[in-house]
């Protein structure tokens, strides 16, 4: 997931981190890229559930990651490890900004919002403490968003309410409003 300004992999993450930031008031690019199709439709299950969410990702298009996307992108957050394995692969520099979802949520809550004076970089150096790109290696379920394709709209669902969770942890953590908000 690409999100310039910000980078995903997910069309379901892409629509949400859209969304969130809208509401935040932030004007920021979101685009998704992933590792393998290219051109690829966003499943109906998925259109479906991110509907029900105000959230329209039915022209949505798959396409590939590469070095320019990386170059162009703020934050990078992947779905799963092997997301963030590849953009340090392709730009070893830039995993200092990518993350994996559940990854971010979580350093986030750790570390507290970003500072008003803060910047992006500062604040990821402080969530993304002393990880290495080593740390990655292998699969943890704490660290990935399971990949419904394939499955059932129960499934979906699932990934949906459960990227939406993250998503919102992670703006709110990056663009905290102010207590007269």
């Amino acid at each position: 997931m690409l999100c310039t300004g910000n980078i995903c992999r997910s069309p379901m993450a892409e629509g949400l981190f859209r969304r969130d930031l809208a509401a935040a008031g932030v004007d920021a690019v979101v685009e998704s890229a992933g590792l393998v199709t290219q051109g690829q439709e966003a499943s109906r299950h998925g259109v479906d559930a991110m509907a029900r969410r105000g959230v329209d990702i039915s022209a949505h298009r798959s396409r590939r990651l590469s070095s320019y996307l990386i170059d162009e992108a703020d934050l990078i957050v992947g779905m799963e490890r092997q997301h963030v394995r590849e953009v340090a692969v392709l730009d070893g520099p830039a995993f200092a900004r990518t993350f994996t979802l559940p990854e971010l949520a979580r350093g986030a809550r750790a570390v507290g919002p970003r500072r008003p004076d803060e910047s992006l970089d500062a604040w990821l150096s402080r969530v993304g403490g002393s990880r290495r790109p080593g740390d990655m290696l292998g699969h943890d379920p704490d660290d990935e968003v399971a990949d419904p394709i394939g499955r059932s709209a129960k499934h979906y669902e699932r990934t949906a309410v459960e990227i939406e969770a993250l998503v919102r942890t992670v703006v709110d953590h990056l663009f905290p409003r102010s207590p007269q908000d």
